[in-house]
């Protein structure tokens, strides 16, 4: 029966899920989904609930079942994994897939746990959890299974984590439980605060994409945004500015920055001697962020660069690693 089942990487992100089969990527969703209040039943998830975000009426909560990268409400995670299976396998499963899912480094057992027993009870044959900077640096083809040291930082939606890696484990790593949606909060903090507008999430992520960035810019860019007064309650515009941007972002920047120096201080002086040569890879949608390299670079003293697939390799690195899994099984999080 295995010979036939579909072997499944899945990146089960706050911000967005992945899965991976066969070194494609075959679905990506936002990991949102649209409940029916009373009924308690999902009736969308995805972009088609994202679309739906601050616009439903009180029958109806848009929400995200996961929070800091570990999930917060079971049920909806299950409906959202099932209906997930369903699109990725097709209606009929008569070879249900075999499935490798990423959870944060350090969660603990009943966190890893909760993961484990949505994605069985969602349909799988057999599901085995990775942490997500194992399957990252797999993604991105780091020699980890040598005894030379490589360091990876993953900056996530709902997390931030900072991990050194040899011979297929983790040596020393940080979990900090924010992300890129701490940054979009920052945003929305600024705004209100400097121009007494009332902005939402989706907004503020448009104004990360577009202008922002982790250190100043030579070119300066703007972008006219539509916020509700404070005070009237009405809409009214503001002007913001890439300085601007930065300036909002600049406390859970450092945040992630300080993370990555914890990490860096508790790592083995000889391993701490290859990551100087190697350089720091950076990974996760975070590191789409304009001048998070340099900031990096800057503040660790040691080189930064962004990988070529950083939204996906987590993903990736999950369905490769199936195949690997007599390599690193010891390293895996029991359940």
């Amino acid at each position: 029966m295995a010979l036939f089942s579909k072997e499944l990487g899945i990146d089960l992100g706050t911000m967005y899920i992945r899965v991976v089969e066969g070194g494609q990527v075959v679905l990506q969703e936002p990991t949102v989904a649209a409940i029916v209040v009373q009924e308690q039943k999902m009736v969308a998830w995805g972009q088609e609930a994202q679309d739906m975000l601050g616009r439903v009426p009180e029958s109806l909560e848009v929400m995200r079942p996961l929070q800091s990268g570990v999930i917060a409400d079971y049920e909806v995670t299950e409906y959202m994994l099932e209906a997930l299976l369903r699109k990725v396998s097709g209606s009929v499963r008569l070879f249900r897939p075999t499935v490798m899912i990423t959870v944060p480094h350090g969660v603990t057992s009943v966190e890893s746990r909760a993961v484990h027993e949505a994605t069985l009870q969602a349909g799988s044959r057999e599901v085995s959890l990775i942490q997500q900077p194992l399957a990252a640096a797999i993604g991105v083809d780091l020699p980890i299974g040598t005894p030379s040291g490589n360091m990876l930082i993953c900056l996530g939606g709902g997390t931030t984590q900072a991990a050194v890696l040899a011979m297929y484990g983790i040596v020393a790593a940080e979990t900090l439980r924010s992300g890129g949606m701490a940054l979009d909060e920052a945003i929305v903090s600024y705004v209100r605060k400097k121009y007494g507008l009332i902005i939402g999430q989706l907004t503020a992520e448009q104004i990360k994409i577009k202008i922002g960035a982790a250190v100043p810019q030579d070119e300066e860019q703007s972008l006219e945004i539509q916020g509700q007064d404070q005070v009237t309650g009405l809409p009214r515009p503001a002007t913001l500015t890439t300085g601007e941007a930065v300036e909002a972002m600049r406390e859970p920047l450092s945040d992630i920055v300080e993370t990555a120096r914890r990490v860096l201080e508790k790592t083995p002086p000889e391993l701490v001697s290859d990551i100087i040569d190697r350089g720091v890879a950076i990974t996760g949608g975070g590191a789409l962020l304009r001048g998070v390299d340099k900031l990096l670079t800057k503040e660790l003293g040691v080189p930064a660069y962004r990988v070529d697939n950083p939204t996906t390799c987590t993903a990736e690195g999950a369905a490769r690693a199936i195949g690997m899994h007599a390599l690193i099984r010891r390293n895996l999080p029991v359940v």
